[in-house]
């Protein structure tokens, strides 16, 4: 495969490691996706991903107003962090060396965030795994994503979604909507499109990161991508 980037950050929804189940992991699912992206470790890309932790927790959503924000998105903190160290796990099976960094202190789970140290670990051909968000409440994984795509200057983000791309309106809801094959980040933030959230999306916009909006429910999409087919929506 000859990739169109050198290095890129994937964001991986918590929800999608579950499948079918909807919560905790489908280690079938999981391990198809850690082989793609060991494919593409192995044809030199060099591979930064943040999970989300929706699998296990939801935050103030499944807080059912007992639980505070900070609390909650703490708690997310951890869900990303336990997903981490499962799919951490998988890699190593598969023969693929992968690193966890955490954006808080957690003995044992992963070494605290550095980002010359993520570089290095990249550029030895490492897949590094960024647990625990930005470290703050009130910010989600996406932005978490952007965060470090814009802090190890990753060239593309690819957003692998549980949909195939970037509608103007919900093909759940109305199976009129059409997908875009490429949006301004303007434009998304304009008509409110449920790409990431805005916050996220300005990070990639300021910091000219263009995102890839692809579906992940066939991982070998991911390669699709690196090696430019025009799969998804490109937003930039």
């Amino acid at each position: 495969m000859e990739a169109i980037y050198r290095r890129v950050l994937i964001k991986i929804s918590g929800e999608a490691l579950a499948g079918e189940k909807k919560t905790g992991f489908d280690f079938a699912f999981v391990t198809r996706v850690c082989e793609t992206v060991k494919r593409a470790a192995e044809a030199g890309v060099q591979v930064g991903i943040v999970i989300g932790g929706g699998n296990f927790w939801r935050g103030v959503k499944d807080g059912d107003g007992k639980v505070e924000r900070v609390s909650a998105d703490r708690m997310g903190m951890l869900a990303t962090a336990m997903n981490c160290l499962a799919v951490a796990d998988v890699f190593r099976q598969l023969g693929c060396d992968a690193r966890v960094m955490t954006a808080v202190d957690i003995q044992g789970v992963g070494e605290r965030y550095d980002t010359r140290r993520a570089i290095e670990y990249l550029q030895q051909g490492k897949v590094v795994l960024f647990g625990c968000g930005t470290g703050m409440p009130f910010f989600s994984t996406d932005t978490a994503a952007t965060l470090r795509a814009a802090e190890i200057h990753a060239d593309a983000i690819l957003l692998a979604k549980n949909i195939d791309g970037v509608y103007d309106d919900d093909p759940r809801k109305n199976p009129a909507a059409v997908k875009f094959d490429a949006i301004s980040y303007e434009e998304v933030l304009a008509r409110r499109l449920a790409v990431m959230d805005s916050t996220a999306t300005s990070m990639a916009m300021d910091n000219h990161i263009p995102v890839v909006v692809f579906a992940l429910a066939e991982p070998e999409n991911i390669l699709r991508v690196l090696g430019g087919e025009k799969i998804g929506t490109t937003v930039g």
